[in-house]
């Protein structure tokens, strides 16, 4: 379980099975594969979903509890807790999502490809801080709370994106009822330490479980459930759940849903034939995100007081937009949204978020390295002066 804690290993698992669905889904396994993605199972005549959507709306809600609870306590606790703790990634989030929006405009505008915009503004914290574990030793570690701080805000800003873009004849009796449900769950959260925990953590599954259905019918995505009850547990028991199910997320939830998003067949056309879609998610990704978060975050440093934490130089904030640009999870979640009823766009909208989540992989990998062998050898350099004594020190003079 240790390892699927870490930060390398996940990502690994994460880009496997992106990989290995894309394999399959090209070769003539591919059609019998996506038929049995689409079996529904459920209650017939009442609850049926498809495998696909089991996975998209039912496992990833349980993705979006645990990010819920870490938001929490970044903003209550963490480093997100206060206005000025929130300035500076606030700012560069701000850029890492408007500069891509335009990046894929430019591509996309006045086309059936346009309301595929809010794809390139989402960041893979797992990707991102994976790629810092394996190529950032040495960093310090105002750029990974940086990076924590601002892939948190670009979380936020897709579940905005999914609640209110992708939310269609809400039935609000029933979403009525789903809120009720999750400030039941909230309520009950707070006597998770008491003599009855099972009994408690018994109701508090079951709650769960009726909220998210009870959102589903609504005609909200499903995923804003675990996003709400994530936000509504109190925190001591809400942090020991996190901790709970991490592994369960990093090696099972995540892939899952990496590998259906995943399935998708690449088109025999020429470059020029493709969809606007696909070079505006390939485009945006990396170099929207590098040139928003880097522009906006040295604004950022520029309004900020000089010298209050986490003070970054423009060469950190080019590496920190590299990892913003690996979108993957929420770019693709949002990519099956936008173009649930074009399949062929998704499709290559799919492959332009992989494409450039791979190529923003790559070149953070480069600049993060770059980075943290700086770091060291300005520490080795401090350690080096700290060692040597002066001329006029008593212990030079005893060497002569």
């Amino acid at each position: 379980m240790s390892l699927l804690r870490s930060a390398r290993f996940p990502a690994i698992i994460l880009l496997v099975a992106a990989a290995a669905a894309l394999i399959i889904a090209n070769t003539a396994a591919g059609p019998a594969l996506d038929d049995f993605m689409h079996v529904y199972l459920g209650i017939p005549g009442v609850f049926e979903l498809s495998i696909a959507h089991w996975i998209k709306d039912g496992l990833l809600a349980i993705f979006f509890f645990v990010v819920a609870v870490e938001l929490q306590f970044e903003l209550t606790n963490g480093e997100l807790n206060s206005a000025r703790k929130a300035l500076q990634p606030a700012i560069a989030a701000a850029g890492g999502v408007i500069v891509p929006i335009a990046v894929f405009l430019v591509f996309a505008a006045g086309s059936p490809a346009a309301g595929g915009w809010p794809i390139p503004t989402a960041t893979d914290i797992a990707f991102a801080l994976g790629v810092l574990a394996v190529f950032g030793k040495g960093l310090p570690s105002g750029i990974r709370i940086f990076l924590l701080a601002l892939a948190i805000l670009d979380d936020i800003v897709g579940i905005i994106f999914i609640a209110v873009l992708f939310t269609t004849d809400v039935n609000i009796g029933l979403l009525a009822l789903a809120a009720l449900a999750v400030i039941a769950f909230g309520v009950l959260s707070r006597f998770l330490d008491s003599r009855a925990k099972a009994g408690v953590g018994v109701l508090l599954v079951v709650l769960a479980v009726i909220a998210w259905a009870l959102t589903y019918l609504s005609g909200v995505h499903a995923t804003i459930a675990g996003v709400a009850l994530g936000l509504a547990m109190y925190q001591r028991p809400a942090l020991q759940v996190r901790h709970a199910l991490e592994p369960w997320v990093n090696g099972l939830v995540l892939p899952l849903f990496a590998f259906s998003a995943a399935l998708v067949v690449i088109p025999a056309v020429s470059p020029t034939e493709l969809s606007p879609a696909f070079w505006g998610v390939l485009v945006a990704l990396p170099v929207g995100k590098i040139i928003g978060i880097s522009l906006f975050g040295w604004i950022a440093l520029r309004i900020g007081a000089r010298g209050r934490a986490p003070h970054l130089s423009f060469a950190d904030l080019l590496a920190a937009g590299a990892l913003g640009g690996i979108g993957f999870t929420v770019s693709l979640l949002l990519s099956e949204l936008a173009f649930s009823d074009l399949p062929e766009i998704r499709d290559q909208a799919t492959l332009g978020v992989l494409a450039g989540s791979v190529i923003s992989l790559v070149i953070a990998a480069v600049l993060v390295a770059m980075r943290a062998r700086h770091f060291r050898r300005v520490r080795d350099i401090d350690a080096d002066e700290v060692e040597v004594p002066s001329p006029s020190s008593p212990d030079r003079g005893q060497l002569a």
